[in-house]
């Protein structure tokens, strides 16, 4: 049997994360995990989230142990992709790094105008460290500096615009077969999904693939137009890299 892949996809918030947990979820060889290190997060940054202490009492809230199951741990007997689910604002500066050197580590990326005013509907004071975006830079410059190699990179707008070739150039630059279940899903929520879900995951529950992209017009607030500067330097180290 094939060595099992760890893929660990990075992402911040406000992004197409979930679904694309359902597109490797529908995969038969995939086992996923949703947001491992998010019961720790709260417990750790005391952040006042929705159903925060239902996370903290269903999830693992020592990093130690939830970096070596994912690292070591055998999910499955009966699949070869350990598919993870990853917030790069959880990766708090305390979490050692040298554990994500076990895993195969790929980068979702999106607009920081367009994640900015998606979070504002949720939160109206973000910092930059609450959207991810430096995390997310450190997180690439680390693997890609342990690797020596640049890894797998994908946009929310080139995936939403073309699926089927984004997942089929991503799986490529895995070295695994793209698999045309990846498309389209069954609707509802999942036994895999985090106790959250049923808060968070109203659209996704009612999906049955990727959504169709549509341009917005997405306007920063000038108050929050230093935070986006930021939050765009990091966007653009990772974007040149994507595949396309």
């Amino acid at each position: 049997m094939a060595e099992l892949l760890r893929l660990a996809m990075w992402s911040g918030p406000r992004n197409i994360s979930t679904a694309m947990m359902r597109a490797w979820e529908n995969r038969a060889d995939t086992v996923v995990v949703d947001e491992p290190l998010y019961a720790f997060y709260l417990k750790a940054t005391g952040k006042p989230h929705p159903m925060a202490d239902e996370v903290i009492a269903a999830g693992e809230t020592d990093w130690r142990k939830v970096t070596a199951e994912l690292a070591q741990g055998s999910p499955a007997s009966n699949v070869s992709i350990f598919y993870q689910k990853q917030m790069t604002h959880h990766l708090l500066p305390e979490i050692e790094n040298d554990w994500l050197v076990s895993l195969t580590n790929c980068f979702l990326i999106r607009d920081p105008a367009e994640v900015i005013v998606s979070y504002l509907k949720k939160n109206q004071d973000p910092s930059a460290e609450d959207l991810g975006f430096p995390q997310q830079a450190e997180i690439f410059e680390f693997v890609r500096g342990a690797r020596g190699t640049v890894p797998p990179v994908i946009d929310a707008r080139d995936v939403l615009q073309n699926p089927e070739r984004v997942l089929r150039l991503l799986c490529e630059a895995l070295g695994i077969e793209f698999d045309p279940a990846m498309l389209s899903w069954p609707p509802g929520l999942r036994e895999s999904d985090g106790v959250w879900a049923k808060h968070w995951y109203g659209e996704v529950a009612a999906s049955t693939a990727f959504a169709t992209y549509r341009a917005q017009r997405a306007e920063v607030p000038e108050r929050l137009l230093a935070i986006e500067a930021r939050c765009r330097e990091a966007y653009n180290l990772l974007y040149p890299h994507r595949l396309q």
